[in-house]
């Protein structure tokens, strides 16, 4: 159920973000009086067609994983001499940069749009306060203190830790960064600097924000069993409700470290107290019904304070100042992170592709309609993001031969361009197949 869940959620985001962009295109295209054949959502077999009074068939394929806008162009088809006038290639230098570029354009204003439904609708968050800082951390080296709240990331106001992780991941290599922080419950600003000189990190197995030492204020899970599952390997092993598990030096073991372990499928050695009294055990996981290695057992959660909750929500003018300002920050952000990518700052095996997108959206529908809807807006924000790619296969490509045209007054050759769009299909198909790889790695 769960993998069929994230599939339609899957499809549901893509074929709307795919649906935006192309209409930016299609509404470009018509606004310059070009004339379009079709508007396709998906690839392959029409399911379904309709013609409007223009003559523009809209089309629902079969393979939902991409979409296109045909327009007249005499590169393409022989044109009539009455209909030469709306083929794209007559067309100005800025009305075809206008249409390549509607499509991009098109997906930042969703994102945008999308922000100003979550402000307006209002988001539940945390206030972004740290409840321990790790001993000889970057964060405990300059100085930072539990039951501090963050206000600031150099000159980037933040208000939340998804904000703080996504910016802090973008200064990988710089050397330093400043944190403004403030006693919770105070105006009190402070500046601190952390050294970022030798600080690395992993995203797939870490956050920014623990890499750095800060523990954020939140839910506590301790390691006592408030659940055991009959016929259960935990109560094979004879655990009970109210003990509480330790790593079996005696150490203790956090709920996220016992998942990890869990899920390698191996035996647990652990040291089980109760009642004050400790011995050793060893647990065995299992597959359960949907093939994931479980041992039935649940810790005890603590829920936040209402002091540090807050909910994201502003009237009309303030919440799409935000939402404009988000979609700004995020782009920026996704752009610099790509560029870490890129120079080998970050490692390439982050990279995700349809299968992580498809988890994502799957847990996002899962948990509220805002949280959806942020999701779509993220992923909104990187599609507009890699279409601009100078790929000659993407718009970004496109962008470039039409600057090369208007540097040398013609068009590049038809050789040029041909070989240009073997190479960047070529180089789109070895990322998109990285990613896939990395997308089964993470299974």
């Amino acid at each position: 159920m769960s993998f069929l869940w994230s599939l339609v959620s899957f499809i549901i985001v893509i074929g709307v973000l795919i649906s935006v962009h192309e209409y930016g295109h299609f509404w470009a295209a018509r606004k310059c009086g070009i004339k379009v054949h079709r508007f396709s959502i998906g690839f392959g077999k029409v399911l379904w067609r309709r013609r409007d009074k223009q003559g523009t068939e809209f089309a629902l394929s079969a393979i939902p994983l991409g979409g296109y806008v045909k327009m007249l162009d005499e590169r393409n088809e022989e044109v009539p001499p009455e209909l030469k006038s709306q083929a794209f290639n007559n067309k100005t230098l800025l009305q075809r940069a206008f249409v390549i570029i509607a499509g991009p354009l098109a997906n930042f204003i969703f994102a945008a749009l999308a922000y100003w439904a979550i402000y307006l609708v209002g988001i539940p968050s945390l206030k972004p306060v740290v409840a321990a800082v790790q001993e000889n951390s970057v964060a405990a080296r300059a100085d930072i203190g539990a039951d501090m709240q963050i206000l600031a990331i150099d000159d980037s106001e933040v208000s939340d830790w998804e904000s703080i992780n996504m910016l802090l991941t973008t200064k990988i290599r710089q050397g330093e960064v400043s944190i403004t922080l403030t006693p919770f419950g105070e105006q009190r600003r402070q500046q601190k600097i952390l050294d970022l000189s030798h600080w690395t990190f992993d995203p797939d197995k870490e956050s920014a924000i623990s890499a750095l030492g800060l523990v954020p204020v939140g839910a506590k899970v301790e390691m006592t069993l408030s659940k055991v599952a009959a016929d259960s390997p935990a109560a094979a092993a004879g655990l009970q409700i109210g003990d509480k598990l330790y790593n079996q030096d005696g150490t203790e073991i956090q709920w996220q470290e016992f998942v990890n372990r869990v899920q390698q499928g191996n035996p647990i050695p652990l040291r089980v107290e109760r009642s004050g009294e400790f011995f050793d055990l060893s647990l065995n996981p299992k597959r359960n019904a949907e093939n994931r290695l479980v041992v039935g057992i649940s810790p005890t959660f603590t829920p936040v304070a209402d002091k540090y909750r807050t909910e994201l929500k502003y009237d009309m003018l303030e919440a799409a100042q935000k939402a404009v300002d988000k979609t700004l920050q995020l782009s920026w952000v996704t752009v610099k992170i790509i560029g870490k990518l890129f120079s080998g700052d970050l490692s390439l095996n982050n990279l995700s592709g349809p299968i992580s997108i498809a988890k994502g959206a799957g847990i996002t529908s899962s948990i509220g309609i805002v949280y959806y809807l942020s999701f779509m807006a993220l992923i909104s924000v990187n599609l507009g993001i890699m279409n601009l790619f100078p790929l000659p296969v993407l718009d970004g490509g496109h962008l470039v031969f039409l600057a090369a045209e208007g540097i040398a007054g013609k068009p590049l050759s038809e050789k040029i361009q041909n070989l240009s769009y073997r190479i960047g299909a070529a180089l789109l198909l070895a990322l998109t197949a990285l990613a896939l790889f990395n997308d089964f790695l993470r299974l």
